[in-house]
């Protein structure tokens, strides 16, 4: 899994280069997540993945506060969380989640998207089947082969406990996600480089230096898109 990895951290450090629409989508997610639940993270697990996501890639706390408050409000603003399935070129799978007040506008841009770069939407359920929802964590400071003793001994049950590099990376049940991380700030871990639920390939694809570039510009038309969130694919960039 140490591939995936590398792909979500180059995915965090493009992010991070354009901050106002990170802290846009964040402060979305944030509010629909409070809104849906009760707006205290301490008993809102959504609510607090969501603010432990938006801590590594920078979210300001005012933003996530402000988000919080929002929802607290009078305001009857629904959103829909929506899935997208999709291929790129060579056959290259996609998997768009979205947020939106308006279903038919996120479903005609995504469409235009995917037609506009090579690539064509599927039906719901189309590529999913080829991926696991996994809870991930990456982190420094501590050795491998203790935190998979630890989690054990917590009765977690981990897909994969990997290094790469100076981080140690974390792979386990998305039910887990709140478990998990609550045993590694209680073994010390502080600051956590990902704390995401990632929908993980289970084969991934490595594509030419054209279609490579095709897809690339298809995961950018896509990740402008105002309603989207998260976007999930099989492709190596190694």
């Amino acid at each position: 899994m140490g591939r995936k990895w590398a792909n979500i951290k180059d995915k965090k450090a493009a992010k991070e280069q354009t901050t106002s629409k990170v802290n846009a989508k964040f402060g979305l997610e944030l509010y629909v997540a409070a809104k849906q639940g009760d707006p205290d993270p301490s008993t809102n697990r959504k609510l607090h993945a969501v603010i432990e996501r938006a801590k590594t890639y920078n979210v300001p706390k005012h933003i996530i506060d402000r988000a919080i408050e929002k929802a607290k409000g009078s305001s009857d603003e629904t959103y829909a969380e929506l899935r997208y399935e999709g291929f790129g070129p060579s056959g290259a799978m996609i998997i768009v989640d979205t947020l939106t007040n308006n279903v038919n506008r996120t479903a005609a841009e995504v469409r235009s998207a995917f037609n506009k770069n090579g690539g064509n939407m599927g039906v719901s359920g189309a590529v999913a089947y080829m991926f696991d929802n996994t809870a991930m964590f990456a982190f420094e400071g501590k050795e491998a082969d203790a935190i998979f003793e630890l989690l054990l001994e917590n009765d977690i049950e981990i897909r994969d406990v990997a290094t790469e590099g100076s981080q140690v990376i974390v792979y386990a049940e998305p039910e887990d996600f709140h478990k998990v991380q609550t045993v590694l700030k209680a073994d010390g871990v502080e600051e956590f480089t990902v704390a995401e639920t990632e929908m993980i390939a289970q084969n991934e694809l490595s594509l030419s230096a054209d279609d490579l570039v095709m897809f690339e510009k298809l995961i950018d038309a896509l990740d402008e898109l105002e309603d989207v969130q998260k976007i999930h694919h099989n492709v190596s960039f190694e």
